[in-house]
């Protein structure tokens, strides 16, 4: 009668799964840090990295991109949809920009090479000019175009559109099989290796205006910078010249790049263009450390090896690079 019956005591709970719990918080949060605190960080690039991670992308764009479905029943209903979509907005311009172009052979011809090369080779060059005289910056700017050809994809598998000039019956010319070039993956022998469905949106324009835009913003001579700006505007008379794409594919193109505007901020906490110059552990860095600081975008003076005077742009850049811009 005096024991205290204790079989149906409720036990207490034991508690080791609460510092658990805590220290797995603790360590997903530091995770968190360190990732976010790399992403921020610019850090030299290297090359062999560089160049295996450009050629992988790319391989792997061309590959998905020719491999979306072959639909062309319905590409093709999309494409006269578009252009009706066009004519009520009286922007249907393509058709008399391809016939008047196409009454001067050098001209057309010349914009069949201009279509299948500068493509490639300017976005290249500019990659190249990043990498060697704006390492900083470089990763940032990179992660944009890497960014908005990642989103093309989708764009080519969800919305396969035919261009003008594979549409039967609406009169536009295929330059490239008229005039005997090669200025399409999707015209002559090559139209069976490669998709010619994926129209939308135009990677011919998200990829010069992404050019043009790191052109103005980085590179000092005034000529230089105004060429840049010119490149995406030839290549939207081009891309129409030739019977590629629609200007609504071009639409299409800037908002898949500001797409990858956005997400590259999001991912590196500021823009690609207010990242600094040179890398912390580059000795250039230090050189032109001074009174002037490190170069900025244009007017900013003495990191390109230009002329003195660039204290208020080096304090300008300094100052991007430590705060997200507005």
């Amino acid at each position: 009668m005096g024991e205290t019956d204790t079989r149906h005591s409720p036990r207490k709970p034991s508690t080791p799964a609460a510092p658990q719990a805590t220290s797995a918080a603790a360590a997903a949060t530091s995770a968190a840090v360190r990732l976010r605190t790399y992403m921020r960080t610019p850090r030299r690039p290297r090359f062999v990295v560089e160049l295996a991670l450009v050629a992988l992308s790319y391989w792997v764009y061309s590959l998905i991109r020719n491999a979306v479905p072959n639909r062309e029943a319905l590409a093709m209903e999309r494409a006269w949809q578009l252009l009706d979509f066009e004519k009520t907005l009286h922007i249907d311009i393509e058709y008399a920009i391809n016939h008047a172009v196409n009454k001067i052979t050098w001209l057309i011809v010349g914009m069949n090479y201009y279509y299948a090369t500068l493509h490639f080779v300017v976005t290249i060059g500019v990659l190249v000019w990043l990498f060697r005289w704006h390492p900083g910056r470089y990763r940032a700017v990179r992660t944009v175009l890497f960014v908005t050809t990642g989103l093309a994809l989708f764009g080519y598998f969800f919305y396969a559109l035919a261009p003008p000039r594979l549409m039967p019956g609406a009169g536009y010319i295929d330059t490239v099989l008229v005039h005997e070039t090669w200025g399409s993956m999707a015209s002559g022998n090559m139209k069976n290796v490669s998709n010619p469905y994926a129209a939308m949106p135009s990677m011919h324009i998200g990829w010069s205006t992404w050019c043009a835009l790191a052109i103005w913003t980085f590179a000092r001579p005034m000529w230089v910078r105004v060429l840049g700006l010119l490149y995406p505007v030839a290549t939207l008379i081009v891309i129409m010249a030739t019977g590629n794409h629609f200007i609504l594919d071009a639409v299409g193109g800037w908002i898949t790049l500001a797409a990858g505007f956005a997400i590259q901020r999001l991912l590196n906490g500021r823009s690609a263009y207010r990242f600094p110059r040179y890398t912390p552990d580059d000795p250039r860095s230090e050189e032109r450390a001074g009174p002037g600081g490190p170069d900025g975008p244009p007017g900013a003076g003495a990191g390109d090896g230009s002329p003195a005077g660039a204290g208020s742009g080096g304090q300008r850049e300094r100052a991007g690079a430590s705060s997200p811009s507005p």
